[in-house]
């Protein structure tokens, strides 16, 4: 038999037609408990974990802190450690115990509180005619009836707060990182600025100063997600400018010594490693024309040495790296983290085929803190690869295990 609802107002507060809809809803689903017809559902939640999840999702709800703390107390007056739905879970604390409980809150604050978790279908008032909270017990000494607080309506929604507390922490993780990949752009991009500016480059820096002065901002954490990708996106369009303006006010001097950056991970791959060529000869080979375009014969490198040697590369693929498109997929997007332009991921590819582009980027990626100019680097390697002046092996070898 379903218990009849109390709809006395308790403490004086009004009855709303919201408030009676969702106790009728809540009658309902307690009933398809107890007869079985709820199937898998079953209206029970651990308390503490159900608080836990409530205050990560409590933004969802239009929750507060302190609301959730009276949430709390409310729970610590009951028992069990589970909060089973399909009957009324009464409690019926005291003012003066619910305040304390509730870190000292003030009665009037007590009462804003309780109202808004009964408003958001928390919790219910179960009254008593004369309004009071309290407990009938039998000649045993077990509770016949209760009047005060039921915490029902929270056990029966528990299946929906802990979704949503899930949902909440996936985009936590998302913003996070985001925000991290932002924080890495601001950085670099003010470096390149304060080395130019501190070396008298040419160029207009101080303009590229305003516009990431602008895309920084001090309230990085009160924007929402697709806000943060739009400044993500235009500050990847700020890094590109700003690299490609420093790359072209180095001279060509300056543009080889990028080089030594890297170099002792990197051998030089003639078909004939005891040949040396003379200065002139190197200058007589960078001078030449570029072979026709063709197809580049990539080296045999398998995939398991490859993510011993570069394992950071797997931690932008979701579920881990099955195959080298995965590879390639995330090099994709290393490569925009690092600052490298699409035309210098495009010639990369180009001139050292697809594989062997993205094994670059992941080794870059491994060295990242070495290499000042990831863009230029690339492009360094690439004129070395159309040259057929590059081999990849020396470069992983060089990795440790």
């Amino acid at each position: 038999m379903v218990e009849r609802m109390a709809t006395t107002p308790f403490g004086g507060a009004r009855f709303t037609a919201r408030n009676f809809a969702l106790q009728a809803e809540v009658e309902r689903r307690q009933e398809s408990l107890r007869s079985g017809d709820a199937g898998n559902y079953k209206g029970k939640a651990e308390k503490w974990q159900l608080i836990r999840a409530l205050s990560e999702a409590r933004e969802v709800y239009g929750l507060s802190d302190r609301s959730i703390c009276v949430l709390e107390a409310l729970t610590s007056f009951h028992q069990d450690r589970e909060l089973d739905g399909s009957k009324p879970i009464i409690v019926f604390p005291s003012n003066v115990e619910l305040s304390i409980r509730s870190r000292g809150m003030s009665p009037p604050t007590l009462r804003r509180h309780l109202a808004a978790l009964v408003d958001g279908g928390f919790i219910f008032r179960r009254d008593s005619a004369n309004g009071k909270r309290f407990c009938r017990r039998d000649g045993e000494g077990k509770v016949e009836d209760a009047f005060g607080f039921d915490l029902a309506p929270f056990a029966l929604r528990a299946e929906e707060i802990l979704a949503s507390a899930e949902k909440v922490r996936e985009e936590t993780k998302r913003l996070a990182a985001l925000r991290a990949e932002m924080t890495l752009h601001l950085r670099d991009v003010a470096k390149i600025i304060e080395a130019a500016l501190h070396e008298e480059r040419s160029g207009d820096w101080m303009g590229y100063h305003e516009r990431l002065a602008a895309l920084s901002g001090r309230y990085m954490r009160l924007l929402d997600h697709e806000t943060l990708k739009a400044r993500c996106a235009e500050l990847i369009r700020l890094r590109a400018e700003v690299e490609t303006e420093y790359l072209n006010s180095l001279s060509e001097q300056e543009m080889s010594a990028n080089e030594v950056l890297f170099e002792r991970h990197i051998q030089n791959s003639n078909t004939d490693p005891n040949l040396e060529l003379t200065g002139k000869e190197q200058n007589t080979r960078a001078a030449a024309p570029a072979s026709p375009k063709r197809k580049p014969k990539e080296e045999a490198i398998l995939l398991e040495e490859f993510l011993q040697r570069c394992p950071q590369i797997a931690d932008y693929v979701k579920g881990g790296v099955k195959d080298w498109r995965d590879v390639l997929s995330a090099a994709e997007l290393v490569r925009s983290m690092l600052g490298v332009s699409p035309s210098a991921w495009a010639d990369a590819r180009q001139a050292m085929g697809d594989r062997t582009a993205a094994i670059v980027i992941a080794a870059m990626l491994e060295k990242a803190d070495s290499i000042r100019s990831a863009g230029g680097y690339l492009r360094e390697l690439t004129r070395k690869a159309q040259l057929n002046r590059f081999s990849i092996r020396p470069m992983l070898n060089a990795l440790r295990v």
